[in-house]
């Protein structure tokens, strides 16, 4: 509940942002250049004198949809393969294996740094490379829990009956690894929100003047211990969220299956 309670919050917020962001969220101010923290900036100003509050009301927005669909991209794929990998063992399980095998051995961080690199810093390429990195581990778990099942007396009965298999995955395998894949999709989200701020940070994320978390830890570089309340809060939000959805996916994990409780 503390997970849900946290993750609705900083969605919401985002959500809102136009009405709850008290100012314009690119309107520079150099007279106001790394104010901090006072009664007409609540969380002070970065080096452009933004309104820190502002800009990371609206820096949810970006974050949480780099997250959410870069989770979504990647779950998309892993339970595809996972799905087929289990379901029809023998050549196919082995060679999409090996594929997952070669994937992971791979640095994630510096493929993501030169795919990213070599391409043009957007949004879309920053999401669409996390989620194309990430799915190898919801394979694996999706692959485990069809292979379970395959062995399961409905599963057979239904292959014994001469259903089509595409009727067998999704009337029978899906709904029953759901709640796995919905555990790893919170978590992969939390995991996701962590490495666009590294890559924001590092500048090959989120470019300026667009507002995300990694984006202003970024300008708490100017002067880290002059202009704390940059990195601070930048920082802050990031934890939470991540601590928020990984408290969820807990949750979510013991609400679908009772048996972790014991």
């Amino acid at each position: 509940m503390v997970g849900a309670v946290i993750v609705l919050i900083i969605f919401f917020s985002a959500l809102g942002a136009p009405i709850l962001a008290p100012y314009d969220v690119n309107a520079q101010n150099l007279t106001m250049s790394l104010q901090p923290p006072s009664t007409s900036h609540l969380l002070g100003t970065d080096v452009y004198g933004r309104d820190l509050l502002s800009r990371l009301i609206y820096g949810a927005r970006v974050s949480l949809g780099i997250g959410l669909s870069a989770a979504f991209i990647a779950t998309t794929v892993g339970v595809f393969v996972g799905v087929f990998a289990g379901f029809l063992g023998g050549w196919v399980d082995w060679l999409l294996m090996r594929i997952v095998d070669v994937l992971m051995g791979f640095p994630r961080l510096v493929v993501m740094l030169l795919a990213v690199g070599f391409g043009t810093p957007s949004i879309w390429l920053t999401l669409t490379v996390l989620g194309l990195l990430a799915w190898m581990e919801v394979a694996r778990i999706v692959r485990g829990e069809v292979m379970v099942i395959r062995e399961m007396l409905y599963l057979k009965a239904a292959q014994a009956l001469g259903l089509k298999r595409s009727r067998i995955i999704m009337g029978y395998i899906l709904p029953n690894v759901i709640g796995s894949v919905i555990v790893s999709t919170t978590l992969l989200i939390g995991t996701m929100i962590l490495v666009e701020a590294s890559l924001s940070f590092l500048g090959l994320g989120v470019q300026p003047p667009n507002a995300s978390w990694g984006t202003i830890l970024n300008q708490g570089r100017v002067d880290p211990v002059g202009a704390w309340w940059i990195s601070a809060f930048g920082g802050l939000m990031i934890i939470i969220t991540v601590v928020g959805f990984n408290l969820l996916g807990d949750g979510l994990r013991d609400l679908l299956d009772p048996r972790s409780l014991t």
